[in-house]
């Protein structure tokens, strides 16, 4: 028996309190992941029902790796486990936003305290190349020290 409710209006996903969240075609919702203490963006990551289901039981944060194509526990191996402070969904539920706090503060895999860790500059002509801006210049953590020198599964 599953804890959602069957999608009937724009009204009842809109305005009422019921749970009734819309995976895409793939069985996906996107999921934003910000520090609690901060706001600050830490990662983008998707959930399946199986992943969703499980963040809202133990409120620890449960993703789906498309390049894996399997459950992701965030954390289960670095031991950055992200404990849901809040978790939100948006008007329409086909997006989640959770509110997170971290242990040793870090969620990237590699090593920054966020994903999102180089800003694109903007402003430049098509015809200029591009180069990333570092807006972290230290790593939280050492990626070799808790993955290994194996190679990343989840970069072509």
């Amino acid at each position: 028996m599953t804890m959602f409710a069957k999608r009937l209006t724009i009204e009842q996903v809109e305005e009422s309190t019921d749970l009734a969240p819309k995976f895409d075609e793939h069985g996906l919702i996107a999921c934003v992941t910000t520090a609690a203490g901060s706001g600050e963006v830490l990662m983008l990551g998707y959930m399946n029902e199986e992943a969703f289901v499980k963040t809202i039981e133990t409120g620890e944060a449960h993703y789906f790796s498309r390049s894996r194509q399997v459950l992701w526990h965030k954390g289960a191996t670095s031991g950055l486990v992200q404990k849901v402070v809040e978790m939100r969904i948006d008007d329409d539920q086909d997006a989640v936003w959770l509110s997170v706090e971290i242990p040793g503060d870090a969620s990237c895999h590699v090593g920054y305290r966020s994903c999102f860790y180089r800003a694109i500059p903007t402003g430049k002509t098509p015809d200029a190349a591009l180069a990333l801006e570092f807006k972290e210049h230290e790593k939280s953590f050492d990626p070799k020290a808790i993955y290994g020198d194996a190679p990343n599964p989840t970069i072509l």
